[in-house]
């Protein structure tokens, strides 16, 4: 039995299908969007229509972003001979918070993992390697420790060895299985600078 309307009850679906939100926080939103007023629920929808229009990725790094490069491939105060390899934005973001990594990133967007059908050509391998044609000296992997990322790890760094780049693996104060979006600062910094030679 449907507790509420029509309109109601579409809202709390589609709050309840973003990820992370259950039944209950998806009926505490719909609930706030409808007593909120109009104009704040008009602008609402155009920041999401708007982002939704005008996201798209990186040419450099491959990260989300508004405008061609994004602020950290496009701030020359970064060590363009730095690249740090990470899964998604999100871990990006993590290691933008340390405030302590000074070089620039390469978003691969997912990690290889043959069980799922996703191959090496399936995510930004392949414009990794195009990147390092420029004036690169090192490579961290900052992929997961999770099977997924420590194959795709192993990977990308068999591809890079015989290019003569230093090849390095973030260390392992980031525990197996952990997302890095949800690890503390400390912790990704000590895993950062404690960073291995592959």
């Amino acid at each position: 039995m449907d507790l509420y309307s029509g309109y109601i009850n579409k809202l709390i679906e589609e709050f309840a299908a973003l990820p992370g939100i259950g039944n209950k926080s998806a009926q505490r939103l719909a609930f706030h969007l409808i007593s909120m007023p109009q104009e704040k629920v008009n602008r609402l929808a155009k920041v999401m229509i708007d982002a939704r229009a005008n996201i798209k990725y990186c040419k450099n790094c491959f990260t989300l972003t508004d405008t061609e490069l994004c602020p950290v491939c496009a701030n020359q105060k970064r060590n363009h001979k730095l690249i740090m390899v990470v899964e998604n934005s999100r871990d990006l973001a993590a290691y933008e918070k340390t405030q302590k990594y000074e070089g620039v990133y390469h978003v691969l967007h997912g990690a290889i993992s043959p069980m799922i059908g996703i191959g090496p050509q399936d995510i930004k391998i392949k414009e990794l390697i195009e990147r390092l044609k420029d004036d690169v000296e090192e490579v961290i992997i900052a992929t997961n420790s999770s099977l997924e990322g420590e194959t795709t790890a192993m990977y990308i760094s068999k591809l890079i060895k015989p290019t003569g780049i230093k090849v390095t693996r973030i260390a392992s104060g980031v525990p197996v299985g952990g997302d890095l979006e949800y690890i503390d600062e400390i912790t990704l910094m000590r895993a950062l600078d404690g960073r291995v030679e592959m």
